[in-house]
């Protein structure tokens, strides 16, 4: 357990850590050295983060208060992120208020978006300006914050990065902590993002053979180098992948395999996400279930309920990273030739010059609406059958085997 002392004596590293003290409360240390009182706790089997406040504000014996506050809400069945208990504090610096926006935000976002947003400002917002008072940060110091992400080449990250800022102070206005909004002026002080364009894909069937080969001879994570094969062999949007739950998978073990996406998780209109006749079905080849399998067995003991990810990051409780996968296909001779959003462009390429007839269930495997407004209210045709027999031939072609079938 902690002890003001172990609290007051806690020094900074050079990579954030925390310091338990129990039934859920830890002291998170960060590169800064702003030391922060945090509670881990549970809801719907799925781990979640409440902020208490920084020390010395908050001291050891208020953060114990407040961690047996939220544990009594708990025990009422409320999620004590959005109904705070009655003696948490006015944020003091510029992290609290970001982490207050992002409880505040995270009923409405998925569990993948809500850790990417939080990944971004603990990378490279936090500890910049993270400790600093939310009066003493003007349009400079945030400009300065930015220019660092924009010189490593990542503008539209920046540019994101801008907006979130921004997002937390007007929150933090609304709230009364503050007075200006020092995020707001500075956009047009900051690079343009380059031109968006189409994404890079290769669309020869010998080349994305050869990724995959180099992808699996690399020396990385098991985690990334499994959910690039599975995006290869199921074509749907990075996100889903990250955010694959065990509890979206059907009949792994009969003869008709299904990947049940949410459609909370899908790229559809609000209305659209929470209705269940929304969701993205993937008929699963018998390459994709054996990944899973293989993720299965790479999974931690700690981490191996229905609730948990498939392809977890190195904490087992977030995804992996959003830029992972790319990385890999950075390190082999296809550099800036494939992204993962590419596995999409290629599945239709390469699946439309062979079955030029089966246009209507490859654009639908890849949860294409159909373009006619009329036709997209009415036709509802999932094509299961023959999309099941299409990721087949697909999983045989990426893996060579098509001859042997």
């Amino acid at each position: 357990m902690l002890t003001n002392a172990t609290v007051k004596t806690a020094r900074a590293d050079a990579r954030p850590y925390k310091m338990t003290d129990g039934q859920g409360l830890f002291l998170h240390v960060a590169p800064t050295g702003t030391k922060s009182f945090r509670m881990k706790f549970r809801i719907g089997g799925k781990e979640q983060l409440l902020t208490f406040g920084t020390w010395p504000e908050v001291s050891l014996a208020e953060a114990r208060e407040r961690r047996d506050l939220a544990r009594e809400q708990l025990g009422r069945g409320e999620d004590p992120r959005t109904k705070a208990p009655a003696a948490a504090a006015k944020p003091s610096t510029f992290e609290d208020a970001g982490r207050a926006w992002h409880a505040h935000q995270r009923p409405t976002w998925t569990e993948v978006h809500a850790g990417d947003v939080m990944a971004s400002l603990e990378r490279d917002v936090f500890p910049v300006i993270g400790a600093m008072p939310l009066a003493a940060i003007t349009p400079p110091v945030v400009l300065n914050a930015l220019r660092v992400v924009e010189s490593r080449g990542a503008r539209e990250t920046a540019r994101r990065l801008r907006q979130r800022v921004s997002m937390i102070f007007a929150f933090a206005q609304s709230e009364g902590w503050c007075e200006h909004d020092p995020a707001a002026v500075i956009g047009r002080a900051m690079k343009a993002p380059g031109r968006r364009g189409q994404q890079p894909a290769l669309t020869e069937l010998d080349d994305v053979r050869a990724l995959l080969a180099e992808v699996d001879a690399l020396e990385a994570g098991p985690s990334s180098k499994l959910a690039s094969s599975f995006l290869a062999l199921t074509a749907v949007r990075l996100a889903a992948v990250r955010g694959a739950r065990w509890d979206e998978f059907e009949d792994l073990e009969g003869p008709s395999p299904l990947w049940r996406v949410p459609a909370a998780r899908m790229k559809l209109a609000a209305a659209k996400k929470t209705d269940a006749r929304h969701d993205h079905l993937v008929p699963l080849s018998p390459a994709a279930v054996e990944i899973l399998r293989a993720a299965r067995a790479n999974m931690h003991p700690g981490h191996a309920n229905m609730h948990d990810l498939v392809f977890p990051g190195r904490s087992g409780s977030r995804p992996i990273g959003e830029a992972a996968i790319g990385a890999l296909y950075a390190r082999t001779s296809f550099a800036g030739r494939h992204v993962p959003h590419g596995w999409r462009a290629s599945y239709s390429t390469i699946l439309n010059e062979l079955f030029p007839e089966d246009q209507g269930a490859i654009d639908r495997a890849l949860a294409h609406a159909p373009k006619d407004k009329v036709e997209a209210a009415y036709n509802r045709a999932q094509h299961l059958q023959r999309r099941r027999e299409l990721f087949d031939a697909w999983a045989d072609l990426l893996t060579g085997s098509e001859g042997r079938r």
